[in-house]
């Protein structure tokens, strides 16, 4: 892992300039587009290429049970995460709707299990730091594969608990600040999965200036593959299009580990997990969209990459004032 955190670098600063010229000179008032010009502004300094160009697009769903479930803090039971990942294999989620029209998905269960980190740590830091592994694997084999976007995707029955409780740990933020209601929790089951985050933390005391450290004892396993993936992402230089709560969680990792990851992130939504909006802040993310969603499993960043590829489409293909044989505007 270390040896992949030295090779990322920032992205290239020249290019996003270059690209500007042209997105400048194309046939529309200079910034009409808004964010789609910022888009393709991106990905020209992420790929270091003055023209960059569409290519082959995956989402990672990596999916991983928690000990935690046991303390009633999510609407559904525990095994509903081994139920679910059958039902991403069958083909029948969300995210497969989805991704049959727009992106390959590969979905990877990290781990049997994390333990309940109301009585202990999550997982080992040995374990912590083999799931950051097992993402940057994925970051590596599919870069090699010629792959070009990457997108982050989740699964786990109680996530949103250790994805809170990372949240409050490495914002120094307060637990009923960060903490909804997940899968659709009453007030009651509210409450308490306030009290059993901020009983974790205090038993654990995970260091808010060691990310491994906050991950093994109050994270998640997916969480960590989900970490490994933006960071190989960042070291090939490949864009990464973060998902929702729980793959932010993740982010939050990689970028405390090294914040030069957060070039070559794109926040795919805003969830309307109350604590989702903090870490974005802390990362220095905009998401692209706005559309109530909760859902995870990669559902956001499915369809932001298809407003990033609008902007690099716009980018590539809009003509120029001169191949247009326009006029350019000027100041009035």
């Amino acid at each position: 892992m270390l040896r992949t955190l030295e090779m990322i670098r920032p992205a290239q600063a020249e290019f996003a300039e270059e690209a500007q010229r042209r997105l400048d000179n194309l046939t529309k008032p200079p910034g009409s587009l808004g964010r789609l010009e910022e888009f393709a502004r991106k990905i020209a300094a992420i790929t270091g290429t003055a023209m960059p160009a569409p290519g082959r697009k995956v989402i990672f769903t990596f999916a991983g049970d928690h000990g935690v479930a046991d303390e009633g803090v999510s609407a559904y039971p525990r095994e509903v995460t081994r139920q679910m990942v059958f039902n991403f294999l069958d083909g029948g989620a969300g995210i497969n709707v989805l991704a049959r029209h727009t992106v390959p998905l590969r979905i990877k269960k990290v781990v049997r299990g994390t333990k309940n980190m109301i009585r202990g740590p999550a997982m080992s830091r040995k374990e912590a730091e083999q799931y950051i592994e097992t993402g940057i694997e994925f970051a590596r084999e599919y870069a090699a594969k010629g792959y070009t976007m990457f997108g982050t995707g989740e699964m786990g029955i109680a996530n949103t608990t250790p994805s809170s409780a990372i949240a409050a740990v490495l914002t120094g933020r307060d637990v009923p600040d960060l903490t909804g209601r997940g899968t659709g929790i009453n007030d009651d089951a509210l409450q308490n999965k306030i009290r059993v985050i901020e009983e974790a933390i205090a038993r654990n005391q995970p260091d808010p200036n060691d990310p491994i450290d906050v991950l093994s004892k109050v994270g998640g396993a997916e969480i960590g593959g989900i970490a490994g993936l933006i960071i190989g992402a960042a070291a090939n230089r490949i864009p990464v299009v973060v998902d929702g709560f729980i793959s932010t969680a993740g982010a939050l990792i990689a970028h405390s580990l090294e914040p030069m990851t957060k070039d070559y992130m794109f926040a795919a939504h805003h969830s309307v997990e109350i604590g989702h909006k903090v870490m974005l802040e802390k990362i220095g993310l905009i998401p692209i969209l706005d559309l109530g969603m909760r859902l995870g499993e990669g559902t956001g960043a499915a369809l932001a990459m298809q407003v990033i590829e609008a902007g690099l489409k716009i980018y590539r293909e809009m003509a120029t004032f001169g191949e247009a044989g326009i006029s350019a505007g000027g100041p009035e």
